[in-house]
């Protein structure tokens, strides 16, 4: 594979991305994605090049995907869990990162409760750093793999009518999607209730309801959104029963979408708050497809990072 043009160091977020970087990513991941067809899924791309993965949240899918994309790209992968570290023996992330540095390591991906931390990493490391998802800022390979999905499943993005239901407040998967979504020329409305939703985010080109229904009305997609109760300092909504009653996505909701409308959740989901079962494994749901995509996503980010750093990649 020849390098596409890729001058950035790190990948910190949609928002500094421009629309030709975007479509780079999604055509890189393209032609990463046939790799998980094969018999042998792997591909010497990266072979002596080592991925740190520093996690200071939980985390499942986005983990697991980014080692998966590092192995099958040949590269050597460390998992660094906060659990027993030196952060929690009360070592600063900036002794960390120049810990890290003395390693020598070739791309750090982070992820933390904290707004910033990947950008501080970034000005701190040699190292290509991808944000993995940073506070309720951006989590910008969750917005590619989600465009990537759709882009595969709809043909374009390009006029589509999207609707985001759920904590927008403190989402950053709705952050990087709405920059990602709008920057392509899909139609964004967000939806959910006023608690959850920022009172400037219309700023950002989206339309702003305060109901289900509306927002799903005649959409081509329909992404509903993890409530996240773990970044709110006080309960949003009166109780999760009346939350599944007013903002749950159910079958004879999804009715008032378009008929070939899909469905998507970045996960992990919440089974009947969120969205119900059936709409969560009917056939109108793509959302392990979204996790399989999610690998061949990190492939490419990881590629282009190396392309940039010069290395000789295959």
């Amino acid at each position: 594979m020849t390098a596409p043009i890729w001058t950035k160091k790190d990948l910190l977020g949609i928002a500094e991305l421009s629309d030709s970087e975007i479509r780079t990513i999604l055509s890189t991941a393209e032609s990463f994605s046939e790799v998980a067809e094969r018999p042998v899924k792997k591909v010497p791309t990266l072979r002596g090049k080592t991925v740190v993965n520093l996690f200071f949240e939980p985390s499942t899918r986005t983990r697991v995907s980014f080692e998966i994309a590092a192995q099958r790209l040949s590269a050597d992968i460390v998992n660094f869990s906060t659990e027993g570290s030196s952060q929690s023996k009360g070592e600063t992330l900036t002794d960390t990162a120049k810990n890290i540095a003395s390693m020598f390591p070739d791309f750090v991906v982070v992820r933390h409760r904290h707004v910033g931390v990947p950008a501080m990493l970034a000005r701190e490391l040699k190292a290509a750093v991808v944000n993995a998802g940073d506070g309720s800022h951006e989590h910008p390979t969750q917005a590619l793999l989600d465009a990537l999905t759709i882009r595969r499943h709809k043909g374009s993005i390009q006029g589509l009518t999207v609707a985001m239901v759920g904590d927008i407040t403190h989402s950053r998967v709705a952050r990087s999607n709405i920059h990602l979504l709008t920057r392509l020329g899909a139609r964004v409305r967000v939806a959910g209730p006023r608690t959850m939703v920022p009172a400037d985010i219309a700023a950002l080109g989206v339309e702003v309801h305060y109901a289900l229904e509306p927002a799903i009305r005649d959409a081509d997609v329909v992404m509903m959104l993890r409530l996240q109760l773990e970044r709110q300092s006080r309960f949003l909504f009166p109780s999760l029963g009346e939350y599944a009653r007013l903002f749950g996505l159910t079958l004879d909701r999804l009715e008032l979408a378009k008929p070939d409308a899909i469905v998507l959740h970045p996960g992990p989901m919440n089974r009947g708050v969120e969205i119900a079962s059936d709409v969560a494994d009917g056939p109108r749901s793509v959302i392990l497809d979204q996790v399989g995509q999610g690998v061949a996503v990190r492939m490419a980010v990881l590629y282009l990072l190396a392309a940039a750093r010069g290395g000789q990649i295959a």
